[in-house]
């Protein structure tokens, strides 16, 4: 491994560790030429299948570009960083289920906006303005209906979120 200060290869695993939900390992290292530390973490190398765009155009899935959608939607919204990537760990979860060599970006849109449905309604609007291309307040207003019908217009952090208690709760 190649110590990103010094680019020297010699180094030491100091401490490893299981990563998140078990779906990784995080090593400790530590270089031995320049002696200062760092983080590697190394995960099963998974097939996904391609996504085919609404243009029927095909690409590489690429694990970024959903999380960065996903980053977006969430910002300045009570959900952490951890969360994100644990719904993204789903949602390839999911398709590697599928068994399938090509999936339409539809369905990994749509498993989206279901676990960001499912724990914050704001954050899943904001997905699905961009996602469904909204073009006026009446597809918004669609949208929120729709939760409403569902039950899941709820905007206050979702229990999984692991969210404290709100500062505003006088008896947290």
């Amino acid at each position: 491994m190649q110590c990103p200060f010094c680019g020297d290869e010699s180094d030491k695993v100091v401490d490893t560790r299981l990563g998140r939900d078990g779906i990784e390992i995080r090593r400790r290292r530590e270089c031995l030429e320049c002696g200062r530390r760092f983080t590697t973490r190394e995960r099963v190398e998974t097939i996904l299948p391609r996504v085919r765009k609404r243009d029927q155009r095909r690409e590489d899935y690429v694990r970024q570009k959903l999380l960065s959608s996903l980053e977006r939607a969430c910002q300045k919204r009570p959900i952490s960083a951890e969360l994100i990537e644990r719904i993204v760990d789903r949602i390839e979860r999911r398709l590697q289920e599928l068994g399938e060599r090509e999936v339409a970006s539809q369905y990994v849109g749509e498993r989206a906006m279901e676990e960001l449905t499912a724990i914050d309604a704001l954050a899943a609007v904001r997905y699905a303005s961009v996602f469904r291309n909204f073009q006026s307040t009446a597809e918004y207003a669609e949208f929120f209906a729709a939760l409403e019908r569902t039950g899941q217009a709820s905007a206050g952090p979702a229990t999984e979120r692991g969210g404290d208690e709100s500062p505003d709760d006088p008896t947290a």
